[in-house]
């Protein structure tokens, strides 16, 4: 199906609330072209799981998962999940399908899509399983990485908009947030939070918050703790990606990208070459020389750039110059200081688990062509991968509030909403618009008796019109804004109506936190998202009303 055949946008019963991602223009150029039927080639040899496409099927595992099961049933009971050692189990079988999805352990849940993310997955795995193909989903918790800025701060909607809290400065850079503890600032924040959020609701919440979001606790547990909190026994299983067992899972594999490491750059390289030659950008900027691999070098993850045939050193750290036989003992001796960024992370996580089915954001899909060529090259059976729905929490009367205002609401997501211009609407045009008539007559008047003098004044009479005409545009703008600020009520329900769909001029679900909203509308939140949430629908904007 492609984009314009969107059953959801063509049955909507309120078109208004009716936003299709691809013709609204919110989606990456290759996505779009993937949506559209286009540029599947460049994903070569990883599926575009299509809307309404045939479902995936279910790869051979490389390895066996019953030992990596077994450990992921300890930490999966260790965060609380109820179902730990029933998935686990599941995912020990051969023959069950893996819908694996993830993110950075952000503060308080991070923002909403990490929470879409993982409802995308489980709604996946269920539908197969109603179908008659074993599943599991799995989310996989990058702890490896050591994005402090991003995982340290969480906006909230407060009683003055969206604000932002965050745990302060980084006083550990580059070193991976799995091995990092909330510290003292979390007292500082959920405090803040009470303040700013006044209630007893939510009061109450910031209690539970706490519960995980200790000052000893570290960022992937409390992320852990809070995700099981939230989907209950239909959440997903938790990986976190420094687990022992999943490190040793992964040793061959990294050990292979090192022995490799040639065919990996022009591998890549050739796909680079493709993606731009094809007319789409390249999501992620080319290092020439630069393994996907990094090490943990005295408390930071340093990446790892190849010196001829057999020499690396490590980026920042041009002291520690090594011969590759090091790295590969290193990987055999200590896997866990050794971790994939973003370029062989599904990969080597799909090589792990037998991957089924990948849920990736419209971002990482837009960088998956850059990573696709590790598959072959490293023989990992390649999984689908299929775009997470994007979500928009809107409460009934707010939509009811939308269309009162006579607004679409794929017009309150563009960027360049021009409120004055709504608002006055027709305003001065009983008196601009015969005076632009009276205008261009008065124009068109003075052409043949100037030309007549002197046929050198054509142009500086078109410029004169120019002028004149740009100036009478200029006065309807301030009739306009004038027109609208009779109306302040108005202004300021489109105002709030646009900072909710489109905090801080982004999309929600990227900057607010996933802990807002429960904190908001109870238990009764996640219910809401697990069963509006249309995990096969990508091209429709799914508004969740809670």
């Amino acid at each position: 199906m492609k984009a314009s055949d969107s059953s959801s946008s063509a049955t909507s019963p309120n078109s208004a609330m009716t936003v299709n991602l691809v013709d609204a223009g919110l989606l990456p150029p290759l996505v779009k072209a993937l949506l559209e039927g286009s540029g599947a080639d460049l994903l070569s040899p990883v599926r575009f799981q299509s809307p309404g496409g045939p479902p995936p099927t279910a790869p051979t595992p490389a390895d066996d998962r019953s030992e990596l099961g077994a450990a992921l049933t300890s930490a999966n009971e260790g965060y609380g999940h109820p179902a730990a050692e029933a998935l686990s189990r599941k995912l020990a079988d051969p023959a069950t399908l893996v819908v694996i999805t993830g993110q950075q352990p952000g503060l308080f849940g991070g923002p909403l899509y990490s929470l879409s993310k993982a409802v995308a997955a489980v709604r996946w795995a269920e539908r197969l399983e109603q179908d008659g193909q074993p599943a599991v989903a799995l989310f996989w918790i990058a702890t490896e990485d050591h994005d402090f800025r991003e995982s340290s701060r969480a906006t909230f909607f407060t009683q003055n908009g969206p604000q932002t809290f965050d745990l302060g400065e980084d006083r550990a850079p580059l070193r991976p947030m799995g091995l990092r503890e909330l510290g003292p600032e979390v007292d500082r924040v959920l405090a803040e939070l009470r303040e700013a959020i006044p209630g007893e609701r939510f009061g109450a919440w910031v209690d539970e918050l706490g519960q995980w979001y200790r000052p000893e606790n570290r960022f992937g547990e409390a992320f852990a703790g809070l995700m099981v909190h939230l989907l209950g026994r239909r959440g997903p299983l938790l990986v976190d990606s420094l687990l022992p067992a999943l490190k040793q899972a992964q040793a061959p594999w990294m050990r292979r990208l090192v022995e490799l490491r040639q065919p990996v750059l022009e591998a890549t390289a050739e796909r680079d070459r493709e993606i731009e030659a094809a007319g789409f950008p390249l999501q992620v900027r080319p290092q020439p020389g630069a393994s996907p691999l990094f090490v943990l070098h005295e408390g930071q993850r340093r990446r790892i750039e190849w010196l001829g045939e057999d020499r690396l050193r490590l980026r920042g750290s041009p002291e520690v110059e090594r011969d590759v036989d090091w790295l590969l003992a290193v990987i055999d001796r200590e896997p866990e200081i050794v971790s994939a960024g973003v370029l062989a992370r599904s990969a080597i996580q799909d090589a792990v688990f037998g991957t089924g089915l990948q849920i990736l954001g419209p971002g990482e899909l837009a960088y998956l062509p850059q990573v696709a060529p590790l598959y072959s090259l490293l023989e990992i059976e390649p999984p689908s991968i299929a775009l997470r729905p994007q979500a928009l929490v809107l409460e009934e009367h707010l939509g009811k509030k939308l269309t009162g205002a006579s607004l679409m609401l794929s017009e309150l997501l563009g960027p360049d909403l021009e409120l004055d211009e709504h608002l006055a609407g027709s305003a001065g045009e009983e008196f601009l618009g015969p005076a632009r008539e009276q205008l261009e007559s008065l124009l068109t008047g003075m052409e043949a008796p100037a030309l007549k003098l002197d046929v050198g004044l054509e142009g500086p009479l078109r410029k004169t019109g120019e002028q004149m005409k740009r100036a009478l545009d200029s006065f309807s703008g301030r009739i306009k804004a004038a027109s609208a600020r009779q109306d302040q009520t108005a202004r300021q329900r489109i105002e709030m109506l646009r900072d909710t769909v489109r905090p801080m001029n982004q999309p929600q679900e990227r900057v607010i936190a996933a802990a807002h909203y429960p904190g908001k509308y109870g238990r009764g939140f996640s219910e809401a998202m697990l069963e509006q949430l249309d995990e096969q629908d990508p091209i429709t904007l799914q508004v969740v009303c809670p």
